[in-house]
């Protein structure tokens, strides 16, 4: 079953002179799978990320998530579609520095309206996996970098969305925050089932994934998939990375 199709993906941004940020760009998503996205700068990316998640609206192909396009939606079912189809991750980690951990865990399940002992409980449960129960009680600003992503997957996953997006989770992370991080993600995506398209300059981070898509120039440009070694694997999408041009800054932070 697949739980994103995007077909014929065209984004062209109007102005004196017009911009296509995407053109023709097909993108599949299997239940369980666990995709990266990587691309030097303004190769379309975040572009596509922004499409997938509702937030920009394509100029022209198709977008179904979990078999249902989202554009047809208004805009008061578009918030709740999103609310519930999917989970977000980012580099700034996003959390609200008013509330403790479990209250930022607990956020998505307070829209929704779920009743306070249920939330606790699932906040509960998601803090044991992602190794966090210890801090539940502490403001964000008091707990680590690491510890502030963690807390942004478990909001992301407690209400167990069909897709999780993460931009550039590992971004604002040193490289043992990084590693534990994509550790945790590829443990949730191998034994919860979670699925998951990760954008990011990273190949450290993206040698977790499943398989890796590479866009240029607003195009799909190659695709390699992990056999049984990390390792080789991230020697591959570096191999690629070199092959797509631009500086390493661009492109990628090594960290193996």
């Amino acid at each position: 079953m697949n739980i994103l199709q995007a077909k014929g993906i065209q984004k062209t941004y109007a102005g004196k002179v017009a911009y296509q940020a995407l053109n023709d760009v097909d993108l599949t998503i299997g239940k369980g799978e666990f995709v990266g996205i990587m691309g030097p700068s303004g190769s379309g990316k975040t572009t596509l990320l922004n499409v997938v998640s509702t937030i920009d609206r394509p100029t022209s192909g198709s977008v179904l998530i979990n078999g249902s396009n989202p554009y047809e939606l208004s805009q008061e079912k578009l918030a709740r579609f999103r609310r519930r189809e999917l989970g977000f991750v980012f580099q700034s980690f996003n959390l609200l520095d008013t509330m403790t951990v479990r209250e930022n865990i607990m956020l998505p399940l307070t829209l929704e309206g779920a009743g306070v002992e249920d939330m606790k409980s699932r906040a509960g449960e998601m803090a044991e996996k992602l190794g966090i129960a210890g801090i539940m009680d502490k403001r964000t600003y008091e707990i680590s970098g690491g510890q502030a992503q963690r807390t942004a997957i478990a909001r992301a996953l407690i209400h167990k969305p069909n897709l999780l997006l993460a931009d550039e989770p590992t971004g604002n992370l040193d490289s043992g925050a990084a590693r534990d991080v994509m550790s945790l993600m590829e443990g949730l995506n191998k034994n919860e089932g979670a699925t998951m398209m990760l954008v990011t300059h990273d190949a450290m981070a993206a040698s977790y994934c499943d398989r890796v898509v590479f866009i240029k120039d607003g195009r799909t440009y190659s695709e390699v998939r992990r056999g049984d070694s990390r390792s080789e694997f991230y020697n591959q999408i570096m191999q690629v990375l070199s092959l797509l041009g631009g500086s390493g800054h661009e492109l990628s932070t090594i960290r193996v």
